[in-house]
């Protein structure tokens, strides 16, 4: 029995020593790894990013943890971020492709879309192609502010229905900010009612909430569990049905386009479809992960920060205040705001990037992996591996902002009183994949911002009781949902 229950244990002991993942040579430190579960007990699957914050305190810049049996390395300040995403930006370009969001957006099948798509030459070729063709749809130029401009007047009145009464805005600058990117994807707007944005807006959002809270993290952790009816099956049928409808919509763009004679975004990439054949990596399939991925960051991550915007400013009257003189004082006799006016208005300018700063919108950036076996500060990183970066870590980052723990627009004023952008601001992340709608994003904020400021009063209901400003946690973060106070302004 003895000998048995001897062998018995050894056994064990070996399985637990082989289940246990051991960190190679000269790799990042990190917590003990459990067999299996990795780190995850070290991490609430809620919201872990205090926990990272913790780890960092631990461990430094460059620390690892594993997920489950799949290890990943977390980068943390200015400093570390840079080196990897600008220095050695092709080293770490990569995206890794068997996790929850990947397999949500195209059900396992072939990769597609641009945002989730590895770094190769079909990436390469893809976001050279929306780079151009966004350029060429006005990003950055009277277009855009027009088309930015005519989907303000809905908002407008919208706001002016809802005078002297709380109003909850959340559905309002989602649906603004989807509409802004539809025009420039398929040439067209829709009403706020309409079927086809309340079911987009509602999946990505649900997606959005759960692809980095704690289904998603088990998903990617244990894949073992990836075929049980768990609750993550519902970001699963969610992806079915937006694909259905981009599906849809490309099948009725289709009837009324004219090749050579490109309206929108759909209808250039299905003019360079014709040109390359079927050999290419452009494809139907392909388009409709590219409009989708597309659509899903012009309007989740603009979305939120308008809302996070106006519950700080609702919340800081004197900022608000300070912000319409600022406004009035430029805009003296003027109809409307144009994008150029931001250089004369560097206090807005400073609000609208600390609104961004406090927003910390996409907390972990998308995931990227390494191409190639690298080095980052003196660490050794194999190829394939996953890297997170901890952007919350660089957003309020000390030494990097005056006030690195407060909403205040001084972050971004120099001494003069002049606009300036520290070099830790980087919410689009950084490097060949930062984000593809930075301008759009940019050119949005302000000119929503000063256009509803310009009009409007922005009140904290009487009884709305104390804000809480702790956001809700997801691939983006947004503010818990409340509900504004609109009054018009006495001097509009």
């Amino acid at each position: 029995m003895l000998v048995s229950a001897v062998l018995v244990l050894v056994c064990v002991c070996f399985i637990v020593l082989r289940l246990t993942p051991r960190r190679p040579k000269n790799f990042p430190p990190g917590p003990a790894v459990l067999p299996m579960l990795g780190n995850l007990l070290s991490l609430s699957l809620d919201n872990p990013l205090a926990d990272f914050e913790r780890l960092r305190k631990s461990y430094g810049n460059i620390y690892s943890l594993y997920l489950g049996p799949t290890p990943a390395v977390f980068l943390n300040g200015v400093k570390a971020i840079r080196e990897a995403m600008v220095v050695k930006g092709t080293d770490f370009a990569g995206r890794p492709q068997d996790m929850f969001v990947n397999h949500v957006s195209d059900h396992g099948k072939t990769k597609v879309g641009v945002i989730l798509a590895d770094y190769g030459s079909s990436w390469k070729e893809h976001r050279r192609f929306a780079l151009m063709t966004l350029r060429n749809f006005g990003m950055g130029k009277n277009s855009m502010e027009d088309r930015i401009h005519g989907e303000i007047k809905y908002v407008v009145k919208t706001l002016e229905g809802s005078i002297g009464k709380p109003f909850s805005p959340q559905v309002m600058f989602h649906n603004a900010a989807s509409n802004i990117i539809c025009q420039v994807l398929f040439g067209t707007r829709y009403d706020y009612d309409d079927n086809f944005i309340k079911v987009i807006v509602q999946c990505f959002t649900e997606n959005a909430k759960m692809a980095n809270g704690p289904w998603a993290m088990l998903y990617d952790s244990l894949p073992i569990i990836r075929n049980l009816p768990l609750p993550f099956r519902k970001a699963f049928k969610n992806g079915v049905t937006v694909r259905a409808l981009g599906r849809q919509l490309l099948t009725e763009h289709k009837k009324t386009r004219v090749p050579g004679e490109p309206r929108d975004f759909l209808d250039c990439y299905l003019d360079e479809l014709d040109k390359r054949g079927e050999d290419s990596s452009f494809s139907e399939d392909q388009l409709i992960m590219y409009f989708l991925d597309l659509h899903f960051a012009g309007t989740d991550t603009t979305s939120n920060t308008l809302l996070t915007g106006f519950f700080y400013l609702m919340n800081f009257p004197h900022i608000q205040e300070r912000c319409q003189q600022e406004i009035d004082r430029v805009l003296e006799g003027k109809d409307q705001v144009s994008f150029e006016d931001r250089h004369n208005m560097p206090y807005m300018q400073a609000v609208i990037h600390e609104v961004q700063r406090v927003a910390n919108t996409v907390p972990l950036s998308v995931f990227h992996c390494t191409t190639k076996d690298t080095e980052l500060m003196g660490y050794s990183i194999p190829k394939g591996m996953m890297i997170i970066e901890n952007l919350t870590s660089v957003l309020n980052e000390e030494g990097q902002w005056k006030f690195p723990h407060e909403f205040n627009p001084e972050n971004f004023l120099n001494d003069q009183g002049e606009f300036f952008k520290p070099e830790a601001f980087m919410p689009f992340s950084a490097g060949p994949r930062m984000c593809l709608g930075e301008g759009l994003a940019r050119m949005e904020l302000f000119l929503i911002l000063v256009t509803l400021l310009r009009k409007f009063k922005f009140i904290w209901p009487e009884d709305a009781g104390e804000p809480d400003f702790t956001p809700v946690y997801g691939v983006t973060l947004t503010p818990k949902p409340y509900h504004m106070k609109v009054e018009l302004r006495s001097t509009q």
